[in-house]
């Protein structure tokens, strides 16, 4: 091995963590545990950060755009996990799982051209958002 080729793969080991671990906020990024309430990151070690996920060499835009909301819900539902309340820890896993969901949707939407998949997307939008509603009203109900 080259030192020139020695000096790429290095560059590449570092920096690639950090380009995998990048904010997807221009993709629509799911909730982030700032965005989850507060009886939700009680518990959780911050800060939360998003796994990074292999999107793979040939994936598009719309490919990445669609695995983005998934980088950031996994860190998030981890985080929600914590809860000391096992109820309230479901409900705040939950929240971002909904909001990956919705995430996914708005990309399939953007980008897909299939009528029934994109009927699908829509369907998973409206449910998924009348649900996060629904549990962060329930989550406003619980002692903190």
């Amino acid at each position: 091995m080259n030192k020139f080729t020695l000096a790429a793969a290095l560059l590449l080991a570092f920096a690639a963590p950090a380009l995998a671990q990048q904010d997807h906020g221009a993709h629509g990024a799911a909730a982030t545990p700032s965005k989850l309430p507060a009886i939700c990151l009680a518990n959780a070690p911050q800060p939360a950060t998003p796994m990074a996920m292999q999107h793979g060499a040939g994936a598009t835009g719309a490919h990445t755009e669609l695995m983005a909301g998934m980088d950031a819900m996994n860190a998030d539902m981890m985080a929600g996990g914590t809860a000391t309340d096992i109820d309230v820890a479901f409900v705040c896993s939950m929240i971002p799982h909904h909001q990956g969901a919705i995430d996914m949707a708005k990309a399939e939407l953007k980008h897909g051209d299939d009528p029934w998949a994109r009927e699908m997307a829509q369907a998973v939008l409206t449910a998924q958002e009348k649900e996060i509603a629904d549990m962060l009203a329930w989550l406003e109900q619980q002692p903190q």
